[in-house]
């Protein structure tokens, strides 16, 4: 890789990864470049959907250029200078601005792990445009949902499930290319993985959203509970949503059990793969007890895992890891026992 990927993949990196990085820097060089490149391509992409000063059809045509450029069917340098001025926060500026530094980084890399990046981009690219269209006339409060379980199930494969798919393939290559899996069981609970993490954050971030015009929460679902999207926007409301939440509750419970499946699959002498596939899915299981109990419509009730706790799970993690039993008994659903999906899911 050339020169400029230390810095770029390294202290930048690290600064709009936020928590992400714990598990980054944890990964074996084999795969840590590619797995980092792809996450700050797609954080750049991301960061131009969020720039809600800049008007929805200019974030639109920065986005689909982002990833044509990617994708190299657009062979013109990016000037993202514009954008980059609009960012809050000087890490993910000087993101837009190396842009094209993460491009040219991209384009060193060996054909089989360009193509996986770029299919991941481009899929993570189509969820966000889907999300901009759907959301991005939102004037609050007016609350615009989601139509149908189905478009809630499609959105968090094109922004996670995929992720899924994209670290088994690097993986798979990298570093364990001869350990014997069922390789459309992996591929199944990958998706399932990332489509878990995801579900975590949508329910966690439900106050938030709504006040932003978005409900992800499908209006099927909330219309037969008699409730109208704009009616979250009132605390008082919570007991008679906690029917369709808990559902979905229960959906992100489940993914993440198949992720935990996922990683008790991989060779048990690839930590430095499992501990960081591990560490998410029980940070999103401690995340799913609290919006189990807490008031999940009160803005300003912050129902998350503490640093600390964080800090506890990443050392319970590496003292039981080398004992299958006690590390197997560290998911604390029904450990084992894949949960099956409520009706009404798919």
């Amino acid at each position: 890789m050339p020169a400029g990927a230390v810095p770029l993949l390294g202290p930048l990196l690290r600064d709009v990864s936020r928590s992400f990085y714990l598990t980054l820097r944890w990964l074996p060089g084999s795969v840590g470049p590619q797995i980092g490149l792809g996450y700050l391509l797609a954080r750049a992409t991301d960061t131009v959907a969020d720039t809600e000063i800049v008007p929805l059809p200019e974030r639109l045509a920065a986005l689909g250029a982002l990833r044509d450029r990617v994708l190299g069917t657009r062979l013109e340098p990016l000037n993202l200078g514009a954008l980059a001025r609009h960012q809050g926060t000087p890490a993910e500026r000087v993101l837009l601005e190396r842009f094209e530094e993460a491009v040219a980084i991209l384009n060193t890399l060996a054909e089989a792990d360009r193509a996986a990046i770029r299919t991941v981009v481009a899929t993570i690219t189509s969820g966000q445009e889907l999300d901009l269209k759907r959301f991005g006339t939102a004037t609050p409060p007016t609350v615009i949902p989601l139509a149908t379980a189905a478009e809630l199930d499609d959105y968090t494969y094109r922004v996670a499930g995929c992720v899924g798919e994209f670290w088994t393939r690097v993986c798979r290559a990298h570093v364990f290319p001869r350990a014997k899996l069922d390789e459309a069981v992996l591929h199944e609970r990958a998706v399932r993985f990332g489509q878990g993490l995801q579900l975590v954050n949508i329910l966690r971030d439900l106050p938030g959203d709504l006040r932003q015009g978005r409900c992800y929460l499908p209006a099927t679902e909330l219309s037969a509970a008699g409730l109208a999207p704009a009616d979250l926007l009132q605390p008082a409301n919570e007991a008679r949503l906690r029917p369709v939440y808990d559902r979905w509750l229960d959906r992100a419970q489940a993914h993440l059990q198949a992720g935990w499946e996922y990683t008790n699959s991989l060779p048990w002498n690839c930590p430095r793969i499992r501990l960081p596939c591990a560490w998410p899915i029980l940070i999103g299981a401690a995340t799913l007890a609290r919006l189990r109990t807490g008031p999940v419509l009160d803005p300003a009730v912050k129902l998350k895992v503490t640093r600390g706790e964080v800090r506890q799970i990443l050392q319970r993690s590496l003292l039981r890891y080398p004992f299958p039993a006690s590390w197997r008994k560290m998911f604390p659903f029904r450990d084992g026992n894949p949960i099956a999906p409520r009706d009404g899911f798919h």
